[in-house]
């Protein structure tokens, strides 16, 4: 018998408890599909006022072909907290990349993505941030090509940075431009990054930094981090094999280590990055942190012969990670370059975000004090010792945010949970579903380089 159909309406719980096996299914289909719907009906929005503005713009003809070219390295600052990520998506304008397309086509420094032959160094994920995010490309000169690395160009070139920087969102700027030796044209911002810096913000909490330092010291070197990462089979990433240069946890204010609130980062260099990489070993350095592991388990866990499968854990928000900096080998003299007028406008939106953010930080801060005053009187008489420091302990978790899922009440040990499929399990699941990519090609989606 088909389920009764329901009204399109809102139900409380009292009455989807009511409801069958038969129904509740029924309704999720139905919901499910009127989200498609709605995506769809977005999606054409969103379609048309970009043809829209498309052909407003395209009014102004532009022969490209009359201009001159130069490569040069780009560097990018952005926060990432309310953006999809770097890379460009079909079903979301609010990507990274999307912005900075939209500046650069829209001031004519390139004719299309296409033909500006543009790399970027680390593709950050959605809610990640960079601050010395790097790209390469081809962009408009005033200048030929014979003349783009004397003195006099270099300084009368036009000032990518104050003409972008007018189109692109307050977080998102350009910062420095670097011209790229003629003795290197197919240099690559992603290909010949040499050393890539992220740092993960957090704060001390009840966390034992110590703990969390020394498990740091096992992650150095080179080593096999597919427990320590999200495997990437279904588009060729097969090999797990990368090199950590350093790995340390570092106080932001030498002089402030010893609050709640003392602010500490988690700063890893490296040649390469898996897929959130990072974000797992993150994930791991917590709850070695809140003593519920030993930093012993890095070493285990890079023990795949041991540990061939990954115990199934949470990975650390996306929110505090950054892509620091960005490294290269151009043996040539050159250097960043950067317009002070330029600067001084990025300084000035950046100091006006501290003060809004730094207030309102302030005023939970003053909360936080006038609760806690309010909480320790009203502890119960009756109460003892030992529920109180339970109770004490609670309240202190400023870092238990970081972490994301659902907290099981009582802790399970990494090495004695569930565990992931196999590396080898996964190859042969994508060989039987003949999408296994050639883990030999280099295709735009891999993640190797991060």
């Amino acid at each position: 018998m088909p389920p009764k159909k329901r009204s399109p309406d809102t139900n409380s719980k009292e009455e989807l408890d009511k409801w069958s096996k038969e129904e509740l299914i029924a309704r999720v289909l139905q919901l499910e599909a009127h989200n498609v719907q709605l995506k769809n009906i977005i999606s054409k929005n969103f379609s048309q006022s970009s043809s829209e503005s498309d052909a407003k713009e395209n009014n102004r003809k532009v022969d490209f072909s009359k201009y001159h070219y130069r490569r040069i390295l780009l560097r990018i600052l952005y926060f990432g907290w309310d953006y999809n990520g770097l890379a460009v998506q079909e079903d979301s304008k609010q990507t990274i990349e999307h912005h900075l397309f939209h500046a650069l086509t829209k001031s004519c420094l390139i004719q299309s993505r296409e033909t500006s032959n543009y790399h970027r160094c680390g593709r950050t994920d959605k809610g990640v941030s960079s601050f010395g995010q790097v790209i390469s490309i081809s962009l408009r000169s005033k200048f030929p090509p014979t003349e783009q690395h004397t003195q006099e160009a270099l300084s009368k070139e036009m000032d990518y940075c104050k003409i972008l920087n007018r189109l692109l969102p307050k977080d998102i700027k350009a910062v420095a431009w670097m011209p790229i030796p003629e003795s290197l044209p197919e240099f690559s911002a992603r290909f010949d990054c040499k050393k890539r810096l992220y740092k993960y913000y957090f704060p001390r909490s009840l966390l034992n930094i110590q703990a969390m330092k020394e498990a740091c010291s096992y992650l150095t070197g080179s080593n096999d981090y597919r427990n320590l990462c999200k495997m990437d089979v279904g588009n060729g990433v097969v090999e797990f094999i990368r090199e950590i240069i350093s790995a340390d946890i570092v106080p932001v204010n030498p002089g402030d280590v010893d609050a709640a609130t003392s602010m500490f980062y988690l700063q890893i260099e490296g040649n390469a990055f898996l897929w959130h990489q990072i974000r797992c070993i993150m994930g791991v350095l917590l709850l070695v942190g809140q003593g519920k592991e030993t930093p012993g388990v890095i070493r285990e866990l890079l023990d795949v012969e041991k540990n061939p499968r990954k115990p199934q854990y949470n990975m650390a928000l996306d929110l505090p990670l950054n892509l620091f900096h960005c490294s290269y080998d151009i043996t040539e003299p050159q250097s960043w370059r950067c317009s002070r007028q330029a600067l001084a406008e990025v300084l000035s939106n950046l100091q006006s975000d501290w003060t809004m953010y730094s207030i309102k930080t302030t005023m939970i801060k003053e909360v936080i004090n006038e609760i806690e005053t309010l909480y320790s009187k009203c502890e119960s008489e009756t109460a003892d010792t030992e529920s109180k420091e339970r109770e004490k302990d609670r309240v202190i978790a400023y870092a238990d945010c970081l972490l994301q899922g659902v907290r099981a009440k009582v802790y399970k040990p990494l090495l004695k949970r569930d565990t992931c499929s196999s590396l080898e399990e996964r190859i042969e699941h994508y060989k039987k579903r003949r999408k296994l990519v050639d883990p030999n090609e280099e295709i735009e989606g891999k993640r190797t380089c991060r």
